[in-house]
């Protein structure tokens, strides 16, 4: 029987602390599948400290100002030395933090800067299990634009952690064809975790943080909201595009590519089983309905309205080249037989908002052409609703009952979502409205 391998990547607040260390090592201990870990940078220890992270970004902006960051800089390496000298180590910490100190100096960019957060606790965290630290620029590649090339990555992975000893690969960040440092987007770190997962063939990923695992709806808005036990990849994604993030939504790609399952830990509650995310689960008569709901405000509908529309060619291509030409992106396009609505970001909107009237004036010729403002769109996510039917009514008698208006509605063709479009003053209530008819 082949031995079992899980991946753990450990978020910020769970390395932020010599105490949230020994968590971290505890864990591991649990279970000797445990052999891969990937560090984020030491996160908050309390809700005022400041990630060191954003003192890296500061301390490079500083110095491309021309400005002196020494005090940040100091700050970064008290923190470290904090975790050092507490547990005992022996890692050659000030030559590292003294080398990083010249290139911010000389002018390192932002990505380097901000790597090193990773790096370092990288270090510190291969010292104190005694593992071996493999540097992420030696395993994790981006093309000469930036982008990441996972099959290179995966190759080269693959053959430098065949031989299954435990490692340590620091999170966030990679290199680019002429050895240059390069990072993910923040939050990063999770995504590294994935193609280590996917490399190594893990059976499972686990993702440690401060929380256990997903609500099914943000606890701000709904009291005590149920927990997510199990959700799939195709839920989770409606999920985090609508705002529901608790993981980085591009690292779910890697695992879910190759039928890895995914789940989120809590680093100061290890006991609690999560939430797991994977390709396919069964609707059960346990599951509700719904899986989960979230939503955005600030929305704005561009609306398009010209008789017989639809028998006039290319007509949709050319209202959403007009949003191309400025760099917006459209999240939902409703339509009918003579109208279209186009709903974009009121941010990214704004700053081009009468020169794309006069655009959209121009390459379609409408009968009438509006924008409404202040508009939430809420996603209602669930694989139990497909098997379920009514659920559109009960959602829309819920919201009916709340006295709440329906500016737009859109369901995707694998019946997973159903989309509504209110006002922004109507968002928390109509969450609430929802939550109650299906969950009580």
């Amino acid at each position: 029987m082949a031995t079992k391998t899980i991946v753990t990547k450990f978020g910020g607040s769970s390395l932020a602390s010599a105490e949230q260390f020994r968590k971290v090592k505890d864990i591991l201990g649990m279970d000797s599948a445990r052999r891969y870990v990937v560090p984020s940078a030491p996160g908050k220890r309390f809700p005022e400290d400041t990630k060191v992270t954003d003192l890296l970004y500061r301390c490079h902006r500083k110095a491309q100002a021309g400005e002196d960051f020494e005090e940040d800089f100091d700050r970064i390496r008290a923190r470290y030395g904090e975790i050092r000298d507490e547990l005992g180590l022996k890692a050659e910490l000030d030559a590292a933090l003294d080398k990083i100190h010249r290139k911010i100096a000389a002018g390192a960019d932002a990505d380097y800067c901000a790597s090193r957060g990773e790096f370092l606790n990288g270090m510190l965290l291969a010292d104190f299990l005694g593992w071996r630290f493999l540097d992420a620029e030696k395993v994790i590649f981006f093309d000469e634009r930036g982008v990441f090339d996972s099959e290179k990555t995966n190759v080269v992975m693959m053959a430098l952690l065949a031989d299954g000893v435990p490692t340590v690969v620091p999170g966030f960040y990679g290199s680019l064809p002429d050895g240059r440092v390069h990072t993910f987007s923040r939050g990063g770190s999770d995504i590294t975790g994935a193609i280590v997962s996917r490399a190594v063939r893990a059976d499972a990923y686990e993702n440690w943080t401060d929380v256990s695992g997903f609500l099914m709806a943000d606890p701000r808005i709904v009291q005590n909201p149920r927990e997510i036990s199990a959700i799939t990849y195709a839920e989770l994604r409606e999920l985090s595009y609508m705002g529901a993030s608790v993981l980085h939504e591009d690292a779910m790609f890697p695992v879910h590519k190759v039928g890895i399952p995914t789940i989120i830990r809590n680093t100061n509650n290890p006991q609690h089983p999560g939430t797991l995310i994977s390709q396919s689960l069964p609707v059960e008569p346990t599951v509700p309905t719904i899986t989960g709901i979230a939503g955005h405000k600030n929305f704005s509908v561009v609306a398009i309205e010209k008789a017989m529309m639809n028998a006039e060619l290319g007509f949709g291509r050319r209202a959403l080249q007009v949003f191309e030409e400025y760099g917006i992106s459209f999240e939902h396009m409703p339509s009918g037989i003579d109208s279209i609505s186009v709903v974009v970001s009121s941010e990214a909107l704004a700053p081009h908002r009468e020169e794309i009237v006069r655009r959209l004036a121009d390459v379609t010729q409408p009968d009438v052409l509006t924008i409404h403002d202040n508009m939430s769109i809420i996603a209602t996510v669930g694989r139990g609703m497909v098997s379920n039917c009514g659920t559109a009514a009960r959602l829309f008698s819920a919201m009916s009952r709340a006295g709440i208006n329906v500016r737009m509605i859109d369901q995707g063709s694998s019946e997973l979502s159903i989309i509504v479009g209110v006002d922004d003053q109507d968002f928390e209530r109509t969450i609430q409205a929802i939550y109650a008819e299906f969950v009580g």
